[in-house]
């Protein structure tokens, strides 16, 4: 017996000694902030935080890896508890919701067969890509509407699935499921930001449109006599809407799938009866922003371009300051534009408009003079600078043509460096090493005169091949071409300084891709404008990756992403790169568009979209030769024709509403079929 006590004693003693060794080598620490958290959430797994379920996110938001409001599933009382317990503020976090992107349902669209198989949108797209004519129209058998957590979806009795916005989390089950991309997460930012890629359902118009308005629903708000929400539409896309429709060259109307029956429709008369119901009405209708952010953005320029691009950046949820040389704002707008077509007050009116959504204007400010780029980002404390200050031919309508001032330190146009070696009064300052991005036939002339200015070393960054003659350096005598050295088939794609002077720029191979910087502290651009650049400060970290606090500012300005569409595009100076104005005022709106979603982009340093998928003139897009089961009818005319632009009163809301509806509400190739 007490032999069996001992040996029971001792073995408890071992295997007690054993769980204590083994509860520290095998003791997994759980920290108390993650349980606290996963306590807050609401356990629903749904993954639209991004994370496999709610521990997951709850781990990524201590780490740092997600903001305290993730959670789609939660209200503010969450992000508000989860806040308290990181001891951090929240800050408004931007609703998102989906949106299904196709028009016509398996009941109206052009069958290739009848489907028969598994219900489920999957299933059917494995078969010849679904069963309908439309290489991406929805498939109807409500997959999305089984992945949705939350009720939020259900299918309409058009075959399409509707989305309840109060219900909706923005968790992207639905956008993760769809085999043909057609529903989406959407929201001011996305819908701001996002290309046309071809797995949109884009119209021929809205194809067409250099601002790509989605004329489809604008119009089809017309139809409906909803003309405040119509006027919204065009405003997602549009800040100049009266102005625009006044002069706009409506290439939609060239590419309006009418044609294919009778005549185009009225696409920019109809914008214009909006427009002119806004004024009459007084009261201004204006377009969705995202949330304010801590982000400030200034914009050098006051024209189409810059005012477009501080509209979007405003609507973006920063704040937006634009600064202008001259008194006046509008740029080209109010210079150029005959009255008979576009009167001031029109003008004023829209430019109003932008100012009533935030933006600042700050006329008579000079930069590179009064203010500096450097100055911006260190001293005004602005998160980022793009520069729209349009061409040489705009410096002359302003008579700035002697007078002139680089905008960004080192950087000077070739026309000016030129000139500066043919009139004294035209001073241009130069450092003791310059990089020459194009020149043609004057490359020879800039070379010569920043050696007489004392240059000691000038790099040619030449786009074209060794072989191509516009590089001609023939004429320089011996002594000088020494001091040359000429880089081919590269283009420039940032410039970088420190405080108020260049230091370099970084070229890349076109060909390879491989980049490397080139020292410079002067920078000769052969073209007749400054780049449309977007300079942000280069935060300095040490070897453990933390920020340094305090020293010299360090920026960089970066170019604008290129469309794909003949490579090699990358680079200042290439075949995309604007030399003079845009070709159209509605164009540079667009480029303004795109140039607040770069500054988005690279202030949050987000990826941009994959060029591959985004629409351009080459792009293969399914469309459509012909129409049937459309009756003719004559295009609507104004009442009183034979009066100038700005006199004439335009559509009335009858003949409006009998235009709108020759409308054919199209789809990609789908359209509404009338019986004749």
């Amino acid at each position: 017996m007490i032999q069996s006590i001992l040996m029971m004693g001792g073995l408890g003693v071992v295997i007690g000694t054993a769980l204590v060794i083994a509860s520290k080598a095998f003791y997994v620490y759980e920290d108390p902030k993650v349980l606290a958290i996963d306590d807050v959430l609401p356990g629903a797994n749904c993954g639209g935080c991004g994370m496999p379920g709610c521990t997951a996110n709850a781990q990524a938001i201590v780490a740092g890896k997600a903001s305290v409001n993730s959670c789609v599933a939660a209200g503010d009382d969450v992000a508000q508890a989860i806040a308290a317990i990181m001891g951090v503020s929240v800050a408004e976090k931007e609703p998102e919701f989906a949106a299904p992107g196709c028009y016509y349902g398996n009941n109206k669209a052009d069958l290739n067969y009848a489907y028969q198989g598994i219900r489920d949108c999957r299933a059917a797209a494995m078969l010849l890509g679904g069963m309908k004519v439309c290489h991406i129209g929805c498939l109807g058998l409500g997959t999305c509407v089984t992945a949705c957590m939350f009720n939020a979806l259900s299918m309409g009795p058009d075959g399409l699935p509707v989305v309840d916005q109060e219900k909706c989390t923005g968790c992207g089950a639905c956008e993760k499921i769809c085999p043909k991309n057609i529903i989406r997460l959407t929201s001011v930012t996305r819908r701001i930001i996002r290309e046309y890629t071809i797995q949109d359902c884009t119209t021929p118009c809205q194809r067409a449109c250099p601002s790509g308005l989605d004329i489809r629903k604008y119009v089809g708000l017309i139809q409906e006599g909803d003309y405040a929400g119509s006027l919204a539409v065009i405003k997602e896309r549009m800040p100049f809407p009266s102005v625009i429709s006044r002069i706009c060259p409506a290439l939609c109307e060239f590419d309006c799938r009418r044609l294919l029956q009778d005549e185009t429709v009225a696409i920019n008369d109809l914008k214009r009866f909006v427009c002119d119901y806004e004024r009459k009405q007084s009261q201004r209708i204006q377009p969705y922003k995202a949330p304010a952010t801590d982000k400030n953005v200034a914009v050098i320029g006051g024209g189409v371009e810059g005012l477009a691009a501080a509209y979007f950046t405003a609507r973006l949820g920063h704040a937006a300051t634009v600064f202008e040389k001259t008194e006046v704002l509008g740029g080209i707008l109010r210079t150029a534009i005959a009255r008979e077509r576009l009167t001031m007050d029109l003008l004023d009116w829209d430019i109003q408009g932008i100012q009533d959504l935030g933006v600042t204007f700050k006329t008579g400010v000079s930069v590179g003079t009064d203010i500096t780029i450097p100055h911006l980002l260190a001293g005004e404390g602005f998160d980022a600078v793009f520069i729209a200050t349009g061409g040489w031919d705009s410096r002359m309508a302003r008579n700035e043509g002697d007078n002139p001032t680089p905008l960004f330190p080192g950087a000077h146009l070739l026309i000016d460096l030129v000139r500066s070696g043919q009139n004294e009064n035209i001073t241009v300052s130069c450092g003791r090493h310059a990089v020459i991005t194009g020149g043609g036939k004057f490359l020879a002339n800039a070379v010569t005169t920043l050696l007489e200015k004392g240059v000691k070393t000038v790099t040619v960054v030449s786009r074209k091949p060794e072989d191509d003659p516009d590089v001609d350096l023939t004429n320089l005598d011996a002594e000088a071409a020494q001091a040359v050295t000429v880089v081919y088939n590269t283009g420039i794609t940032k410039v970088m300084g420190q405080e108020e002077n260049l230091t370099g720029v970084e070229a890349v191979d076109l060909f390879s891709g491989e980049k490397r910087e080139i020292a410079a502290d002067t920078l000769i651009i052969g073209a007749g404008r400054f780049p449309e650049l977007v300079f942000v400060p280069v935060k300095e970290t040490d070897e453990t990756g933390e920020m340094i606090a305090g020293g010299a500012l360090a920026w960089e300005g970066l170019e604008l992403p290129k469309k794909p569409d003949v490579p090699p595009q990358t680079g200042l100076l290439s075949k995309q790169d604007v030399i003079s104005e845009y070709p159209s005022a509605v164009a540079a709106i667009n480029g303004g568009r795109k140039a607040a979603a770069a500054v988005h982009h690279f202030m949050y340093g987000l990826e941009f979209q994959d060029p591959d998928l985004l629409i351009t003139q080459h792009s293969r897009i399914q469309n459509v030769t012909q129409i049937q089961q459309v009756e003719t009818t004559p295009k609507t005319a104004w009442d009183d024709l034979a009066q100038p632009m700005a006199a004439a009163t335009g559509f009335s809301e009858a003949k409006a509403r009998k235009e709108a509806n020759r409308c054919l509400q199209c789809g990609l190739i789908c359209y509404e079929k009338q019986k004749a």
